[in-house]
């Protein structure tokens, strides 16, 4: 009985080990597309089909998944860097609020009782408060507006995967292979 498990791990043990080299080093497992030949095609026919299902599909999508991983890459830069721009915007609204508000108080001071300083301290902290408010609502906006253009690119990009991997799929499917992802 033990001789004969033996020879059983001897004989499919290296055919598992090279049934998983050889789907591990195909176009299609770099891009997450699982292929099965379904006629008994060898790996060098797997290869060519392979490889011709893969222009096929990038010239009627108009996409190549290893350019869109690329273009991934930097949408994600420019998502980080849209967050940064977002973050300081509405720096600096209290004072340029207070600077305001100061202003506006000395002309009402000066026109009510003939004291501006009193009018414009009032004014100096009401604008204080409403630049802030302002600010962190400016803020808020830009930084909702990042995460909504990174979101959005996101989805065509994927979309964009998808639709290739669909024309892939079909392709090699017409050519009596499984495809699954």
């Amino acid at each position: 009985m033990k001789t004969f498990i033996k020879l059983l791990i001897m004989i499919f043990l290296p055919l598992s080990v090279v049934a998983e080299e050889q789907s591990a080093n195909t176009l299609a497992s770099t891009m997450e597309v699982f292929v099965f030949p379904t006629e008994g095609q060898d790996s060098g026919q797997q290869s060519k089909d392979e490889a011709s299902c893969y222009d096929w599909a990038t010239t009627n999508t108009g996409s190549d998944p290893f350019d869109l991983a690329e273009q991934a890459e930097s949408d994600e830069e420019l998502a980080a860097a849209e967050k940064q721009a977002a973050e300081s915007t509405g720096r600096g609204a209290g004072a340029r609020g207070a600077v305001r508000g100061a202003a506006a108080g000395a002309i009402i001071g000066e026109i009510v009782d003939d004291d501006a300083s009193d009018g414009a301290k009032i004014g100096a902290a009401a604008g204080v408060i409403r630049g802030r408010r302002q600010g962190r609502a400016a803020n808020e906006q830009a930084t909702e507006q990042a995460a909504q253009n990174a979101q959005g690119r996101e989805e065509a990009n994927e979309e964009d995967l998808e639709n290739f991997k669909n024309a892939f799929s079909v392709c090699l499917e017409a050519k009596n292979y499984m495809v699954k992802y």
